[in-house]
C-alpha cells in the first residue's frame, strides 16, 4: 500500500497526527487502532482487496551511452508483446550487437566489425567494452534463435560517438601574443580581444594587485626599471669598453691562460598570469576595483604580467539588480632567485 492509502485509512480510523508519521509508524498505529476497535479486516485483507496499481506498458527500445573511450553503458526495455512474440518464434538468448557505423549512412555497418554480446534475459542494462575509440557505434537489441540459429531483431539505438583515447588536437584557447623586448606596460601595441574596450586594463590590474607590497622589497621588476631608465651610458653594470663584471678568462692586467676571444650573447624569459572565470552575463564584474568586460556567456579572461613579488586580485561580481554579490580573492607570489639575462638589444661583446 502507498503512503497516501495508509494515511486515508488512518484518517478513517481517527489516528491522530497521521500526516506526520512514516509508513512503518502508520502501519503500527492502524493495527493498534483496529485491535482496540475490534475491526474485522486487517491491513493484509484491505490490501488484498485493492486492484493492482496500473503500470504503463513498456515500449521496446535500447539506448547506447558512451561512458569513456573504452566502455559504454547500454540500457533497454522490452514490451510484453515483443517478448512473447520472440519466445514463440524460438528465441533462446538475449543479445546486444555492437556495429561500427563511422562515416556510413542508411543503417549500414562496416563489414567484420559486428560484435555480439550475450546478456542475461532478465537484465535491463549492461556495460559493453568498446572495440576502438574515436568511432561511431550503434547497438541492436535482439534474440538469438535456438536450434538452427537465426536472429530476431527488436530495436536499434541512436548512433553515438565514442571519444578518443588521446588528447584532442583542437586548441580553443586564444592567447594574446606579446614581445619580451618591449616593457609589459606598453599594452596598446598588443591585439586586444573582441570584447575588450580598455587596452590598459591588464596593466592597471597588475599595478593595483602589487601596490601594497612594493614597499617591502625590490624584485627583478625594480631592477629592470632602473636599467631601462639608466641605460648603458649612466655607469651601470657595464664599463665604457663593454666588458662587464661577468667577463671571464682575462684578469685585470689582461694576462690569461688562453688567447682572448670576444662574443656577444643574450637571453630573455618572463611569465604571465591568466585569471579567468564566469558569472551571470548580466552581472557587473570588477577586479581590484577595475571593471572587467564579460563575454556574451558571462565568461571573462584577463592576462596580466607575473613579475616578482606578491599580487592580490580581489574579484567581485554584482548582480544586475544590485541585491546579490559574490567575491573571491586570489593571492600569488613569484620570486626569481637568479637573473643573469639581457635582451638582444643590450647584448654586448664579452671577453672570455
Amino acid at each position: 500500500m502507498t503512503l497516501r492509502q495508509l494515511r486515508q485509512i488512518a484518517s478513517d480510523l481517527g489516528v491522530s497526527l497521521y500526516s506526520r508519521k512514516s509508513k512503518e509508524e502508520l502501519v503500527e498505529a492502524i493495527s493498534t487502532r483496529q485491535v482496540e476497535e475490534g475491526e474485522g479486516r486487517s491491513l493484509e485483507r484491505i490490501e488484498a482487496e485493492m486492484a493492482p496499481a496500473p503500470r504503463p506498458a513498456a515500449e521496446t527500445r535500447v539506448v547506447f551511452l558512451p561512458r569513456d573511450p573504452q566502455w559504454a553503458y547500454v540500457f533497454w526495455d522490452i514490451s510484453e508483446d515483443d517478448r512473447s512474440d520472440a519466445l514463440h518464434a524460438g528465441a533462446s538468448q538475449l543479445c546486444l550487437r555492437v556495429a561500427d557505423v563511422t562515416g556510413l549512412a542508411g543503417g549500414s555497418a562496416h563489414p567484420h566489425t559486428l560484435q555480439e554480446v550475450v546478456v542475461d534475459s532478465h537484465a535491463t542494462e549492461w556495460y559493453l567494452p568498446v572495440p576502438l575509440s574515436d568511432r561511431d557505434y550503434r547497438v541492436e537489441l535482439g534474440y538469438r534463435k535456438g536450434g538452427g540459429g537465426g536472429w530476431i531483431s527488436l530495436a536499434f539505438s541512436s548512433v553515438a560517438r565514442v571519444p578518443s583515447l588521446h588528447p584532442s588536437e583542437q586548441i580553443l584557447d586564444q592567447f594574446v601574443p606579446f614581445s619580451l623586448d618591449a616593457f609589459p606596460s606598453t599594452t596598446a601595441s598588443l591585439p586586444a580581444p573582441a570584447e575588450a574596450v580598455d587596452s590598459g586594463l591588464h596593466e592597471r590590474l597588475y599595478q593595483s594587485a602589487t601596490s601594497q607590497w612594493r614597499r617591502l622589497g625590490r624584485g627583478s621588476e625594480a631592477f629592470h626599471e632602473i636599467d631601462s631608465a639608466a641605460g648603458l651610458e649612466g655607469g651601470g653594470e657595464f664599463s665604457a669598453s663593454g666588458a662587464g663584471p661577468w667577463a671571464s678568462g682575462r684578469s685585470a692586467s689582461g694576462i690569461g691562460g688562453m688567447a682572448p676571444r670576444q662574443r656577444s650573447f643574450w637571453l630573455v624569459a618572463d611569465a604571465e598570469l591568466i585569471v579567468y572565470g564566469a558569472t551571470d552575463p548580466a552581472a557587473r564584474l570588477s577586479i581590484g576595483g577595475e571593471e572587467v568586460p564579460l563575454s556574451a556567456d558571462g565568461t571573462f579572461r584577463v592576462q596580466v604580467p607575473f613579475r616578482d613579488g606578491q599580487q592580490l586580485y580581489p574579484i567581485e561580481a554584482l548582480a544586475a539588480d544590485g541585491e546579490q554579490k559574490r567575491s573571491i580573492t586570489m593571492e600569488f607570489r613569484r620570486s626569481t632567485p637568479e637573473d643573469n639575462s639581457n635582451p638582444a638589444s643590450q647584448a654586448v661583446a664579452e671577453w672570455f
